[in-house]
């Protein structure tokens, strides 16, 4: 699908009704921009990395980090396609 957008003076777009119901983006949600040669791509993010943000505030050690990355990586394998 290729959509055709207008940038404003303040060099924002508009994501199309289409595109934001087949991605599920609503108010909020983020979107990662990454240039992929001269192509501008844009990905719904998906998951939640705040929480492993506040995790990370204590003391850690290795398994410690082991175990959050494990969970996390779980939690985000849920959620692809959703």
């Amino acid at each position: 699908m290729t959509l055709e957008v207008k940038v404003t003076r303040n060099y924002q777009i508009t994501i199309p009704a289409e595109v934001r119901s087949k991605l599920g983006i609503k108010v909020g949600d983020k979107v990662l921009v990454s240039l992929e040669g001269d192509s501008v791509v844009m990905r719904k993010v998906s998951g939640d990395f705040t929480r492993v943000r506040v995790r990370l505030k204590r003391k850690i050690d290795a398994n410690y980090v082991e175990r959050v990355i494990r969970e996390v990586g779980e939690e985000l394998g849920s959620t692809v396609g959703h």
